[in-house]
């Protein structure tokens, strides 16, 4: 029977906005990401049969196929061929998912997944900012539902509805930073990240949002970004970020041809949908599923990696799984490390396995919440 592995995962660190990597070309970005790859495993590109990338806002230098344009800027045979996804938040992880699949299918032998942001260039509200080509949802889904759908205001209402305090999601974000200091002090995350070139010449090896010494004390002092006496601010939210992440995936049979060594095979993959006002809760029923399609229950999965748009979301999906949370996001989430949108499904894949090859977690679970109320969970197993 064929199966899906993942073989190498490779990240560049990511940038805050206006930060290191805002001058970067997406394609150039990703292509860095991409010879990473080929450098780290010794594979020919020409033997890649497809690129999957995930792009969330696809304007600009993000625009007419990123992928392709990725596969193109890092020199790799025209013979490669590439597509560009969109799930919103979770792109590159559906990326990763479409991979699988097409490995499992035997479309594929050898096949690389990821995704790139750079909102410093393509902001999150780019396309919808401008009249000329309409409202991202027409006046059929508004009648539907009678609001415009908004992230933040989805975030206040998931606080409201499981009784999160402010104090709570600000504790939670400050342990964010807090892992992902130490995450970097140690040394765990460098055989993931590929170290980059930032804008003034000088070489980025860690994430650039990191904050050390937030508390939830100093966070108490943020005023809500949202809502009036709301509880959601800059603070307790993913930042705006820049990055690319990529993952070289093929089947078993396949790596012991080309001498590759398997990191983690993908156990279960689903994606699933939700109320798109409340719009972040999917990963809710995608976990459920989940581990209802794989066989196992929450307490066998030894890493969590969950989103952290808001902090609200992976305290609401606690609340709900009942996983140990101190198996969740345990070198940071996106809080402390940024969310570069299209890149961050890969990034939170890539950190995931890295984190259970190193310490011999047998099964990792990712799960991310999405725009229009969307979610995808994947279970990797080691190998």
């Amino acid at each position: 029977m064929r199966d899906a592995v993942i073989v190498d995962a490779v990240r560049t660190p990511v940038g805050k906005r206006n930060g290191s990597l805002a001058g970067w070309h997406a394609a150039d970005l990703s292509a860095t990401v991409l010879n990473a790859l080929v450098g780290r495993t010794g594979i020919s590109p020409e033997q890649v049969d497809d690129v999957v990338w995930g792009c969330v806002r696809q304007a600009g230098h993000q625009a007419n196929n990123v992928g392709r344009n990725a596969v193109l800027a890092a020199g790799w045979p025209e013979s490669v061929p590439a597509t560009t996804v969109d799930r919103q938040c979770g792109s590159s992880q559906q990326a990763a998912h479409f991979a699988a699949a097409g490995l499992i299918a035997g479309h594929y032998d050898l096949v690389v997944a990821g995704g790139v942001e750079i909102m410093s260039a393509i902001p999150a509200n780019a396309v919808a900012a401008l009249p000329e080509f309409g409202k991202p949802t027409s006046k059929s889904i508004r009648d539907r539902y009678g609001v415009d759908f908004h992230q933040g205001v989805g975030a206040e209402k998931i606080a409201e509805k499981w009784g999160l305090s402010r104090r709570a999601l600000d504790e939670f974000s400050a342990l964010s930073h807090e892992r992902l200091a130490a995450a970097t002090d140690s040394g765990a995350l460098k055989r993931q990240i590929l170290p980059v070139t930032g804008a003034d010449g000088t070489e980025l090896s860690v994430d650039e949002g990191l904050r050390r010494g937030t508390t939830a004390d100093k966070l108490a002092g943020l005023k809500p970004a949202f809502m009036e006496n709301g509880q959601i601010h800059a603070g307790n939210s993913s930042q705006i970020s820049d990055g690319a992440s990529a993952l070289l995936m093929t089947t078993s049979e396949k790596a012991a041809e080309l001498g590759l060594t398997p990191l983690a095979r993908v156990h279960t993959a689903v994606v699933a949908g939700d109320d798109p006002v409340f719009m972040l809760t999917a990963l809710i029923p995608a976990t459920a599923k989940v581990l209802a399609k794989s066989g196992l229950s929450i307490d066998d999965i030894g890493a969590f990696e969950v989103s952290e748009a808001f902090a609200s979301v992976p305290l609401a999906w606690l609340a709900e799984t009942k996983a140990d949370p101190a198996r969740v996001n345990v070198n940071g989430g996106a809080i402390a490390i940024g969310h570069p949108l299209g890149a961050s499904g890969a990034r939170l894949m890539t950190t995931l396995v890295h984190h259970m090859v190193d310490n011999g977690v047998r099964y990792g679970l990712q799960t991310m919440c999405e725009g229009g109320g969307l979610s995808n969970a994947t279970i990797l197993e080691l190998l």
